[in-house]
């Protein structure tokens, strides 16, 4: 049996990611939000850095649970 309490855990750091690129998004309108400036372009990389985190999360998640849940979900690489 695995961990339940960490794997709870992994999938609330997966929860708050999401929660964190979306707030991110938010004042973001175009791609040149991004690209036109300095900040825009530290702003992609804190969500690309978010989006790593969860594949890692997602990849421990896996590791967690001895591979029983995700592969419930065949549409999840």
């Amino acid at each position: 049996m695995y961990d339940k309490e960490l794997a709870r855990e992994i999938l609330n750091q997966i929860y708050n990611a999401v929660d964190i690129i979306a707030k991110r998004f938010e004042p973001v309108n175009s791609v040149d939000d991004f690209t036109n400036s300095f900040a825009g372009k530290e702003k992609l990389d804190a969500i690309c850095m978010q989006l790593i985190v969860i594949g890692e999360s997602l990849k421990n998640f896996d590791k967690v649970t001895e591979n029983r849940i995700l592969q419930q979900y065949p549409q999840i690489e």
